[in-house]
Order: C-alpha cells, then sequence, then structure tokens
C-alpha cells in the first residue's frame, strides 16, 4: 500500500535527503520518498499502519521539529508553530536580561544556560542525535560555535549566535512557506467532487474517480469541471487560464468538447463524460507536475553532492584558520574565535534551498502558462536551445481541413450536388478529409449501399442503381485533393486546405527574437510545405519526408553541436521527440506515444509557448546563478574578513541568514515572471 502525508517544521532540503536515507534502511517500508518542496512524504509498504508509525518515529527523532499530517490536521501544526515562537521569544527576552541586568555570578549562569536552551534546544538535540549517526551538518557547526564563543568568554555572541540563527530559521521558514504555497495555487487544479445526474434528474455528488464514461454530470457558475466530456445541454463562457494561461475567458454550448480543470463562469452545463479521471486532461497535468520534481538539473545534483561532504570539508578549513591564527597571533581564544566564524558563515542553505526552489518555482510558473515541463534538467536544457524543428500537420496547423476549391466537369453539375455525392460516401469515414467534406454539406445525408472502404485509395458505394467512388484513383502527390467518380467516369476534384494556426506565425517570429532558428520537416509535398513555411516565416523547410528522415536531420543538426527541441503531435513523431534535445508535444490532440515520447507539453496545442517556455527557462537558469554567485560571493567575502579578524561572529551569523532568506525571495521572482512582458 501507499500512503501519502504532508508534513512542516523541516527548512533544510539536505536533512531531508539524510531522512529519507535513514527511512528506506527500515525493514518495514518498500520504499519511502520525501519531497522536500512540495512538503511531502510517499510510503510504499505492505503493513502501511505499522511503517508509519515508524517512520513518523523515526523522522522525528531526527529532526524534533517536523510534524506530519493529513489536511485535517494542518490546524494543528500551526498551534506548534506559534508556540514554538513564544519559546523562542522567551529566551530571547531571558537572555537580554542576562546581558544588561546585574546579578550574582550564579543567577547568572543559571539564566544565560535557561535562555540557551529555550533558543536552540531542538538545535542542539538535532546535532547530538546526527552526530551519533555519522552525521555533521549546520546543527553541529551552530551548536560547536555558540559553546566555543562561551568558552572564550564571548558570552554575549554565544547568546547572540543561536538567537539570529533561530530567528533565521523562522524567517526562512515563512519565505519558504510563501514560496510552495505560491506554487501549490498555481498547480492545485485537483476538483473535489462530480455533481452526476441518474436517469430522473436527481443530483448526486460524487468523487470524480467515482464517474463512468457515458455518465451526465453538472456543473454550475463557479464550478471546476471535474472531468473531460461533451456538452450537451447549455451554453457558458469558462475560465481556462489555469490550464492554458490564458486570461480571455473561452464560450462553449452544446456539442462543444470540454476539459476537466475549467471553470465556468455564467451558466449550467449538462456533460456528457468522455474519460475516467485517471485518463482525464486535470489528472495528466497534475501527474507531470507531480513527477516533474524527480528529474533534477545538473546543476542540483552537483550542489547536492557537495553538500554530502561540505560540512565535514568546513570543518577542516575551520581547523586550518584556527591553526593558521593561533601560529601567527599566539592567541588561542583569538584563533578559536576566528575558526568558530568561518564554522557559522559558511552554513550552505542558501545553496541547497534556493536552488531546487527556482527550478520549482520556474516549472510552476511554464504550468500557470499552459507549459508542463517533466522536470528541471528539461528546464535546463531548454534554456539553451538554438534550433526548433516543427512538424506540421496538427503542429503548425490545427489538422482540421477547409473546403477551398470545387472544379467540376460536367456543365450542369453544381458545388453542392459534389459535396452531397462526397459525403454520402465519406459519412462514416474517420479521416480528416472526409470529416471535412461531411463538414462543408448543408444537405441531409441518405443511408448508401454496398459501401467498402479501399485501403489507401478513398471508398467505394452504390445510390441510386449508380456506382460511385471517393478517393484517389491517380495517386497524385497531391494529398489534398480528393477526386469524384460516377460510374468511372471523373464528375469533380475538391481541394482542400489545412488551416494554419493563427498563433504558429507568432510563434515563428518569438522564437526569431530570441535567436532561435525556426526548420519545418514535413511528410507533405513540396508546394504545400513552402506556401506553410512562406506564411509563417520559418527558416528552413524541408518535405517529403518519412519518419526515419525526420530523425536523421535531428541527429545531424546534434552532431553538428547544437541544441535542438522538436516539436510533434502524431505517433510517427515519438522517435523524434526522445532523440531532440528537448521534446515538446501537444497536450489536447496530441497521441499518448508522442506525449510519453516529450520532455514538455504544451496543454492547449498552442506553438507560441515554445517560445514561452524557453524564455521562462532562460529566466530561471538566470535566477539559478544569480543566487549561487551572490550567496558565493558574500560568503567567501564574510570568510575572509572574520579569518581576519575585520569581522565577527555576529556579522557571519547575519551574512549566513541573510543570505539564505534572499535567495529564497529572489527564487519566488521565477514564479512571478512575466514572459510576456517586454
Amino acid at each position: 500500500m501507499i500512503k501519502k502525508m504532508k508534513f512542516e517544521g523541516l527548512d533544510c532540503p539536505n536533512c531531508a535527503k539524510k531522512i529519507e536515507n535513514q527511512l528506506n534502511k527500515l525493514n518495514s517500508v518498500n520504499n519511502v520518498t520525501i519531497d522536500f518542496l512540495k512538503s511531502t512524504i510517499i510510503i510504499d509498504a505492505v503493513n502501511i499502519d505499522l511503517a508509519t508509525k515508524e517512520v513518523v518515529s523515526i523522522a522525528k527523532q531526527l529532526e524534533p521539529n517536523i510534524n506530519f499530517f493529513d489536511k485535517e490536521n494542518s490546524k494543528k501544526t500551526k498551534n506548534s508553530f506559534i508556540l514554538d515562537l513564544i519559546i523562542l521569544l522567551l529566551g530571547i527576552s531571558i537572555g537580554l536580561v542576562v546581558l544588561f541586568v546585574n546579578m550574582s555570578p550564579v543567577l547568572y549562569w543559571s539564566l544565560f544556560v535557561v535562555s540557551a536552551l529555550l533558543m536552540g534546544y531542538k538545535t542542539y538535540y538535532k546535532a547530538i542525535v546526527l552526530i551519533f549517526k555519522g552525521t555533521i551538518n549546520e546543527n553541529f557547526l551552530v551548536t560547536l560555535s555558540v559553546i566555543g564563543a562561551t568558552l572564550v568568554g564571548e558570552h554575549m555572541e554565544g547568546l547572540m549566535v543561536i538567537a539570529l540563527y533561530s530567528i533565521g530559521k523562522v524567517l526562512e521558514g515563512l519565505a519558504l512557506s510563501k514560496s510552495r504555497k505560491s506554487i501549490e495555487e498555481l498547480t492545485n487544479l485537483k476538483p473535489d467532487y462530480a455533481v452526476v445526474l441518474d436517469e430522473s434528474g436527481k443530483e448526486r455528488k460524487v468523487l470524480p474517480q467515482e464517474v463512468n464514461v457515458g455518465d451526465v454530470i453538472i456543473v454550475k457558475p463557479g464550478e471546476r469541471v471535474p472531468l473531460d466530456g461533451k456538452v450537451v445541454e447549455g451554453s457558458s463562457s469558462l475560465n481556462v487560464q489555469s490550464l492554458t494561461g490564458e486570461s480571455l475567458p473561452v464560450y462553449v454550448e452544446e456539442n462543444a468538447n470540454i476539459l476537466s480543470g475549467a471553470i465556468v463562469n455564467d451558466g449550467v452545463l449538462k456533460i456528457e463524460v468522455t474519460s475516467l479521471y485517471a485518463e482525464s486532461t486535470i489528472t495528466r497535468i497534475m501527474n507531470l507536475i507531480e513527477k516533474a520534481s524527480d528529474k533534477k538539473s545538473k546543476t542540483e545534483t552537483v550542489i547536492s553532492k557537495v553538500a554530502r561532504w561540505y560540512s565535514f570539508a568546513v570543518i577542516i578549513c575551520a581547523v586550518i584558520v584556527f591553526g593558521i591564527t593561533w601560529a601567527v597571533l599566539g592567541n588561542i581564544n583569538t584563533a578559536i574565535y576566528r575558526g568558530l566564524i568561518f564554522l557559522v558563515v559558511s552554513c550552505p542553505c542558501a545553496f541547497a534551498i534556493s536552488v531546487p526552489l527556482t527550478y520549482f518555482s520556474g516549472i510552476g510558473n511554464a504550468s500557470k502558462n499552459g507549459i508542463l515541463i517533466k522536470g528541471s534538467n528539461y528546464l535546463d536544457v531548454c534554456a539553451k536551445l538554438n534550433t526548433v524543428a516543427f512538424d506540421k500537420t496538427g503542429t503548425l496547423t490545427t489538422g482540421n481541413f477547409e473546403v477551398v476549391d470545387i472544379k467540376t466537369f460536367k456543365d450542369d453539375l453544381k458545388d453542392e450536388d459534389v459535396l452531397y455525392i462526397a459525403s454520402l460516401g465519406e459519412q462514416y469515414s474517420l479521416h480528416p478529409l472526409a470529416k471535412s467534406i461531411v463538414e462543408a454539406n448543408k444537405k441531409p445525408l441518405k443511408k448508401v449501399k454496398n459501401l467498402k472502404e479501399i485501403a489507401g485509395k478513398g471508398v467505394s458505394f452504390s445510390f441510386k442503381d449508380k456506382n460511385y467512388f471517393i478517393g484517389r484513383k491517380n495517386n497524385k502527390k497531391e494529398n489534398t485533393i480528393v477526386e469524384v467518380f460516377e460510374n468511372d467516369e471523373k464528375l469533380a476534384e475538391i481541394y482542400l486546405k489545412d488551416k494554419i494556426k493563427e498563433t504558429s506565425i507568432i510563434a515563428c517570429e518569438e522564437l526569431n527574437k530570441i535567436g532561435v532558428k525556426t526548420v519545418l520537416l514535413s511528410g507533405d509535398n513540396e508546394k504545400i510545405v513552402k506556401e506553410v513555411s512562406e506564411t509563417v516565416k520559418i527558416d528552413e523547410y524541408l518535405y517529403n519526408l518519412l519518419p526515419q528522415d525526420k530523425y536523421n536531420y535531428i541527429e545531424k543538426v546534434k552532431e553538428q553541436k547544437n541544441t535542438i527541441g522538436y516539436v510533434g503531435d502524431g505517433i510517427n513523431d515519438a522517435p523524434s521527440l526522445m532523440l531532440s534535445d528537448v521534446g515538446i508535444s501537444m497536450g489536447i490532440n496530441g497521441s499518448s506515444a508522442s506525449i510519453e515520447a516529450s520532455d514538455i507539453v504544451l496543454v492547449d496545442d498552442n506553438p507560441e509557448k515554445v517560445s514561452t517556455a524557453i524564455k521562462i527557462s532562460k529566466f530561471t537558469r538566470k535566477i539559478v546563478w544569480q543566487n549561487i554567485i551572490f550567496s558565493a560571493t558574500v560568503k567567501i567575502a564574510f570568510l575572509l574578513l572574520g579569518s581576519l579578524g575585520i569581522t565577527g561572529m555576529l556579522s557571519a551569523v547575519i551574512a549566513d541568514v541573510g543570505v539564505t532568506v534572499l535567495a529564497i525571495l529572489n527564487s519566488l521572482r521565477a514564479l512571478k515572471y512575466n514572459p510576456k512582458k517586454k
């Protein structure tokens, strides 16, 4: 069984990883996963109750401040936070009395110890527990600094270190909580219920998971559509911003398809469900977001690896600083003090928290804009794209054809008669051209006899004692021409054209503006591909390509050390999507194979979002490096200043805590960034 719980009180990603490693050693569990950014723990075990008890117990030993809860227990956690804050403020108040009121030595030391314990008892406890488990982290470094400062006579600085550190952890927690809530608001799209109508018209509220295909549900103004379906009654404008990022409402009426996750604005809709909850758009989106944090960028991976040995390296460096200072100045107290400064300022929290938080903020921002990025590693590569190749049909074009001309070979034959005859044969076909012809016909259709589909050719049938063939007998290269024959005599030719998406032109313009080369790879003929390329102003086009030809082109571009993205929607695009550095698929009309093979999914099939994804990726990566460079610069500066005795321990604590809080707040810029703003 699998159990999922939320947690609070854990503000260190390194600690989360170490707790996860310890929990996975338990015999009662198959696997335990801790998602630090989403404050979620997932337990996989045979006896889930026993495993949960052991997991909670061990986690609390390693991290006393952690609290696990289901949603209904979150109030208890808030009360715990208030209690911790009161204890901290009480410790600070007693510390101020100790530092500024004259008293006897016995009372002084008694209150000093009480103050230090109240402000940092959890820090000391974690340091002791983890040291016995062979782990040295920032809790140990701070505890050592407090004890060391006290022993060398810097009592005030000892108290101030733990006070500022504890206040800093509170600020970090609040900043981190704010960022988590902001991300959660963007990705919390799951509907809580569905209202099913039975045969008598009675409404019944159930979980979306309990609704079957074919059931009719009712959605009222202000409610979120719980499942994909087709409108059978009613009309309304929809708020689809959470799905596509577009603020303009979308109007739907009877027979319109509707996606789960949209919010009904001003009408009541009766919807026939067309897919189960597990297969619905909203579930697919949430699953992709849930999995996104599993695939780390190279930057995150490197920082995670470095953090494992960071604390040991810091202690060695602190010992070196201590040794050099003692050798040069000959004062052991000064040497210890400067070594302690080195320990305090070098805590890795700024890097360990801000980098993964920035990436996840970028992924959250992308999802807000209707772009699902399956991991921060893909976001990293997306920022480096210099070439984007597009499939044509269903990607740059709608995949919906329209009749643009009819050429007749009989003087008395009218265009509407040609469409009627062609529609008689095509009325049961699922082919895109057949659907477009039937939609163009305005006359009511009748049944035909001897209907037969000829693979790769067309359909034949009998109607009113005449035999007809609709399709292509002569294998013309132009695959958007449909011929109409009556008793082997050609009556007419119907010319169709695939509609180019309006956003395709904007997509290529935006990509050119940011210096990305655009390429069209199509299996269609030269005339059509050239026309589409000229319309959307694409840089390069290739035609009459088979799937392996597209694959070979991408392989060639990669061999030239270019970073290429491929945008497609069909099953035949899957190999190219997987080979490209970043595969981008269409979310609505894209095949399940293309969505599975891709790294990024465009929820609303809008190719303009390709440039949006690149802009968000570039901005996110910029924030990541800002945090790394800023944090490293400040820490190195204070390490040098502290080692030389220019700054004291209080400055070291402020530098450590301040840098971490600023880095976390800077990470939120990736969440708030507007890629459409010039």
